[in-house]
């Protein structure tokens, strides 16, 4: 996802509004910023913060307005954002399987190769 001037402008009012102890997590800079706002929305209690993160994730897009109307659903939950190079994106989070065993021999890595020994 990429940030565009309304959306810094309101996450930097809404951080302007939060309490001290909130401050450090709401930060554009931030991976996970827009699942801390969601917690703050259903936590807060101030008419204009709750309306400024509502605004905000309606300019975020469709799994983020979903998620204030009914915040018990999955939809956001296997959704991670990754920054990569100053772009932030919301990506499918990799499904947990199983580990796997360990390899009878250790694998060697030389400038992205596989290196048989």
């Amino acid at each position: 996802m990429h940030y565009t001037k309304p959306m810094i402008e309101l996450v930097m009012e809404v951080r302007r509004r939060t309490p001290a102890e909130l401050k450090p997590s709401i930060k554009l800079a931030n991976p996970e910023l827009l699942t801390e706002l969601l917690k703050h929305y259903l936590d807060s209690s101030d008419t204009i913060t709750r309306t400024l993160i509502k605004e905000l994730m309606k300019l975020a897009g469709e799994p983020w307005v979903s998620q204030l109307k009914n915040p018990d659903s999955s939809a956001v939950s296997n959704l991670q954002t990754k920054v990569y190079r100053g772009q932030t994106s919301l990506e499918q989070s990799p499904t947990k399987s199983a580990p796997e065993p360990a390899a009878k021999r250790p694998v060697k890595v030389y400038r992205g190769q596989v290196v048989y020994t």
